[in-house]
């Protein structure tokens, strides 16, 4: 029995990948220690945990005709209040922005990986415990019916 992978398994799964893979190792490099991502369950205040969403989005004329799919994909992470947390979600955003730069198609799997927007998220007031948070946007065009079966 052959199991089927859809490409919204394999785009997860890749990002997921370039999260603790290159992302990881490029905060690693930074000479201030930056808590790396952890991918499931973890609940350790040491590391952070992203949370990513995948939907479809409106597709070109140009993209519709050529046959490609369109995904927006969203990397939500919090970071706990210190007095670092700014420094961290910049360092956050800068590491996922090289390592896309870096891999624009995902190994392979997309046709094109676009970071089309940022949002820093500051407590509602300062010094209370709340937390920072970072949304980073991609949109991710794949060829139409992608999937290993």
């Amino acid at each position: 029995m052959t199991k089927t992978v859809f490409i919204e398994q394999q785009i997860i799964s890749a990002v997921r990948g370039l999260l603790t893979g290159r992302v990881n190792e490029i905060l690693g490099n930074n000479q201030f220690t930056i808590p790396i991502f952890e991918i499931g369950e973890y609940g350790g205040g040491c590391n952070v945990v992203p949370v990513i969403t995948l939907t479809t989005c409106e597709t070109t004329e140009k993209e519709r005709v050529i046959l490609q799919d369109c995904y927006s994909l969203s990397i939500f992470l919090t970071v706990p209040e210190t007095p670092e947390s700014d420094f961290h979600c910049y360092a956050y955003s800068g590491a996922i922005s090289r390592a896309v730069y870096e891999n624009p198609t995902l190994g392979g799997i997309a046709e094109r990986v676009e970071i089309n927007g940022k949002k820093y998220l500051t407590p509602k007031k300062a010094n209370c415990g709340q937390e920072w948070g970072l949304v980073i946007s991609l949109r991710v065009t794949v060829e139409g019916n992608t999937y290993d079966g």
